[in-house]
């Protein structure tokens, strides 16, 4: 009789249990690996938000035909081109300010008064401006331009980049989804002008400053950026008015 055949029984327990262990040990071949082709999970849902019309510390971000954003602080300033879908923000929580968004429909009440709100990622809300924004520089598009003129020759309309520009420091008041925020920026830095850019959704202090001011200069909440040149507060992108704003700050004027 062979060793195998005199195995007691105690003997091939104690083998199944070591197979057993190295099988457990061994790696699932036959798991299911994210090859890249795995669905993104879907985007976390927020904690409830009870918007209501005298809802305190209430930033609402809404969108125009252009595609442009605006800020107001109460449901009722909200115009009905944007009541749909406007993106609801406190400035005393941090939920909603990152990767999802609370979005608010100030069409539709609840039986007890509060709006309807959901939540939406942030990727899905940028790529509406996008697309509101494509839709109308489609329609609006100028014809191709003429071939420019020899080189060094300069638009009739172009102004003149103030000399004296070095020593004024440019506040940008914004958020990091706004693209004419950016644009802003873009164009005071190529002129060499120094600009300082606040989130008003990371940085409650940066968004109570900019109501201060806007305050100050008796202006309400509009499209963002708002800008301040030396005491000069803009509401929204212009480069004329950006450029007019410089000319003066570099004449020396401040408000």
């Amino acid at each position: 009789m062979t060793r195998a055949a005199r195995a007691t029984p105690g003997g091939l327990a104690r083998a199944a249990a070591v197979v057993l262990v190295l099988a457990a040990a061994a790696p699932a071949c036959n798991e299911k690996r994210d090859d890249g082709t795995t669905p993104a999970a879907a985007a976390a849902e927020l904690p409830p938000l009870e918007l209501r019309d005298d809802t305190a510390n209430l930033m609402l971000t809404w969108i125009d035909a252009q595609g442009d954003t605006h800020v107001e602080l109460r449901p009722a300033d909200v115009p009905a081109e944007g009541r749909a879908l406007v993106r609801a923000m406190l400035s005393d929580r941090t939920e909603g300010t990152r990767d999802v968004f609370y979005v608010a429909d100030l069409t539709q009440k609840r039986p007890d008064g509060a709006y309807v709100v959901r939540s939406m990622p942030r990727r899905e809300w940028e790529a509406l401006l996008e697309k509101r924004r494509a839709d109308h520089l489609a329609k609006t598009a100028p014809p191709p331009a003429e071939a420019p003129g020899p080189a060094g020759s300069a638009g009739a309309g172009a102004p003149a980049a103030p000399s004296s520009l070095s020593g004024v420091t440019v506040i940008i008041y914004g958020a990091s989804w706004c693209k004419p925020c950016h644009q802003a920026a873009d164009y005071l830095r190529a002129k060499g002008v120094a600009a300082i850019v606040k989130d008003i959704e990371e940085d409650p202090a940066a968004a109570a400053e900019m109501q201060d001011k806007l305050a100050k200069s008796h202006q309400r909440g509009g499209s963002i950026p708002i800008i301040d040149v030396r005491g000069q507060i803009l509401v929204g992108f212009s480069p004329g008015a950006l450029d007019k704003a410089l000319a003066r700050a570099a004449g020396g004027v401040t408000l």
